[in-house]
Parts: C-alpha cells; structure tokens; sequence
C-alpha cells in the first residue's frame, strides 16, 4: 500500500514536471529591459516607499494568466483565434495593427538592454546585439519547443540572481517592512507615472497570446489544468520576488545616496562604488539574460498571434518549409529592432514611451475581449469563470482602465498635482 502510494506521488510529480514551462517563462518574460527599467527607477527614486504595488500587480497577473491558461486549455485555440472568431476582422485588425507596432518597438527596447548590459563589461553594441540576435534565431528556427522551453526555463532561474544583487545592498528590512505594512504614496504626477510603470510593466497585451499559444503547444490537457495552475502560481510569483530584489537593491544604495537614474544600465554602473562590483555585475548580468529572453519571446509571441489571427500555420515545432509566414514574421521583427540599435542616435526613449502607450490603450481592450469570451458557454462549455472570479476579473479591468487612462493622459496631471 505505501509502495503504491509513493509510486501516485512520484508520478503526480513528474507530471507536474512536464507541464512546467508556460506560465513560469511569460511570468519570467514580465521582467524584461523595460520591467526592470521601472522597477530601478522606483527604487532609486522612492527608495522602499513603492514596494507595496508589487501586491496588487501579483493579483493582477495571477487573475489574467489564470484565465489565458484555462481559455488555451479548453479551446485549444489561441487567443487571436477566438478573438477574430467572437469579434470580427475589424476590431482583430485594430488590436494586431496596433501590437506589431508597440511589439517592434519593444524587440528594440530588449536589444537596447542587451546593448546597455554588454557595454557595462566592455563590449561595443555592435558586437553584443547581432550577436544576441543571431544566437536568439538559431534557438527559434533551429530549435524545437522542447528545447527552446528548458533554455527559457534556465534564463527565468537566472534572473532570481537579483535576490544576491539586493543581499549585497545591505537593505533596511524594517523600512521594507514597513513599507508594505503602511502603503503610500506621494499624489503628484512623477509618483502616480512610477506606479503606472510598475503596475502596467507586469502585464502587456502580447503576453497574454503568448500564454495561451504556449499552453496549446505543450499539449496541456483539462485533466492537467490544476498543475498548469501551479506552473502559472510558481510564474508570477519569480515576476514579484524579482522585482522586489530589484527595487530593494537600487532603495538602499541609490536612493539612499541621492541618486536618481533614467534605465536599468545607470543602476548597474552606479551598484558599483556603492555595494560592489560583483553586486553591479550580477545586476547588468540579470538585465543580459531578462533582455535576450524577452528579444526572444516578443517576436515568437508577435508571430504566433497574427499567424494564428489570419489563418497561417504556426509553432516553433514546424518547419520553415511547414510556416513560413510564422518564421518570415519572427525574423522581420528581429531584424527591425535590431537595426533601429545599431542606427546613431536612435530616439529610445520615444520608442519606448510610445509602446508604452500603444500597451496601454490595447490592454483594456484584450482583457475586455477575453472576459467575455472567457464567460461564454459556447467557447468555454462548464469552464466559465465563477463567480468570484468575474468579481476579481472586472475589478482588475477597470483599475487598469484607470491606470491607462491616467497613462495616456499623462501631461494633463501636472494640472492638478
């Protein structure tokens, strides 16, 4: 009896273990050049006084990685599929337009950390980024799913090095404590902006066809749902510890000697005379592997969502000969990003403020979309949302809403603050 018992447990265990994959890589992919970014800034700015955001942005993620999961479960259809089924080519149109724009701009967004990260050891950009690019389409194109997900699933483990970066920071963990416990925060227009970041940089419209696309690849059956659960629980809490650790480290060396910084490169420079240079190398390390894992999801997630959208064959288990749309769309986006880093005098900033944006208008529109059809009997038959859920659900659509709105119109807040 106990041997049979020992042999349920060891097989529940190693089914868990070949379920793992989606939701720990696009929790993991939420900490990309641009995550990090704001998360330094927060802490280099407010020191601990923003680590309490972290909580609602790790309900937020949870609640909609949840629903991904299960719609990509039940359906075995992606994202993109169901919302041109449910709602037409017009308002598909609209979203993926939008995306493919705010998607280029991010793939040079994560070249552009790859390039900050590099120069920080030395290394021109026009060495590192064709490099990282190259070595980022020989794993897609070359690879298999399988394959691709492991070295994902190793570059999630690496970024929990910021946990060492924050350790060797000596951080006040009274004033951390304190911060969570007594949440608050200055009502001014830099404040509500920082916060705006921090929330909006855990959750971003291409994720979510990215999770359901992976969850339809691997396979993952509706028996299977309660383990992809943990896979997705275990995922968006590696987006919040990373995080925290970030904004840990940057509070107690940055903010506590006066120094403000405008990307994730200047915390990883200004680390040095401050806590180490082994503090400052793990920290542009974190930033090379988070900007290479996400140059590499955001083109993969981009041409999954339109191939699937307008009908072509999709996956990195087919061939280039089997999808050729779906390889031709991945390189394209590659190549874009990577030639808008090496161009002189690129306006990164702008790129990247106006992605920002871009997420932000089209995110309450996805999750819009995917509420409804995630309550509908005919797509989902008895694996609607309860009602719980639709509480949880609604009430993430409008802080979002909210948060975007006061995202979009930004400039208008120096008014009345």
């Amino acid at each position: 009896m106990e041997l049979n018992k020992r042999d349920t447990r060891l097989k529940k265990i190693l089914l868990f273990l070949s379920i793992l994959g989606p939701g720990i890589i696009t929790g993991s992919v939420d900490n990309d050049a641009g995550g990090i970014t704001a998360y330094s800034i927060a802490g280099s700015t407010y020191g601990y006084k923003l680590i309490w955001t972290l909580i609602p942005a790790f309900v937020v993620l949870l609640v909609v990685q949840e629903m991904n999961a299960r719609m990509g479960i039940v359906t075995k259809k992606g994202l993109a599929d169901l919302i041109r089924e449910n709602f037409g080519v017009r308002i598909t149109f609209f979203i993926f337009l939008g995306l493919i724009i705010a998607d280029i701009g991010n793939t040079a967004t994560e070249f552009a950390g790859v390039a900050g990260s590099m120069q920080i050891f030395g290394i021109s950009k026009y060495i590192s980024v064709p490099i990282g690019a190259i070595l980022v389409w020989f794993l897609v194109v070359k690879g298999t799913y399988k394959s691709a997900e492991k070295v994902f699933l190793i570059f999630s483990v690496f970024l929990l090095f910021y946990i060492i970066s924050a350790l060797l920071s000596h951080p006040d963990w009274n004033q951390v404590t304190n911060a969570i416990v007594k949440p608050s925060m200055d009502m001014n227009a830099a404040s509500i902006s920082t916060v705006i970041g921090i929330v909006g940089t855990t959750i971003a419209p291409w994720m979510q066809f990215y999770m359901q696309s992976s969850v339809i690849e691997k396979g993952i059956k509706i028996e299977e749902y309660k383990y992809e659960l943990v896979d997705v629980a275990i995922g968006c809490i590696i987006t919040v510890v990373v995080a925290f650790f970030i904004m840990i480290a940057c509070a107690a060396t940055l903010n506590k000697n006066g120094i403000t910084i405008n990307e994730a490169k200047d915390a990883a420079v200004a680390l040095k005379p401050l806590a180490g240079q082994f503090a400052s190398a793990i920290f542009a390390f974190g930033l090379l592997v988070a900007s290479i894992f996400s140059a590499t999801i955001l083109p993969i997630a981009t041409a999954f969502y339109i191939c699937e959208a307008f009908g072509f064959e999709a996956g990195m288990d087919k061939s280039m000969n089997e999808a050729p749309q779906f390889y031709t769309l991945f390189t394209a986006i590659m190549v874009i990003g990577v030639i808008i880093i090496l161009i002189p005098g690129s306006p990164l900033i702008q790129i990247s403020e106006a992605t920002q944006v871009i997420n932000g208008i089209l995110l309450p529109v996805v999750l819009v979309c995917m509420m409804l059809m995630v309550n509908n009997k005919e797509v989902m038959g008895k694996h609607v949302n309860n009602y719980v859920v639709n509480i949880i659900g609604w009430v993430t659509i409008i802080v979002l809403i909210v948060l975007t709105a006061m995202l979009v119109f930004q400039p208008l807040l120096g008014k009345f603050f």
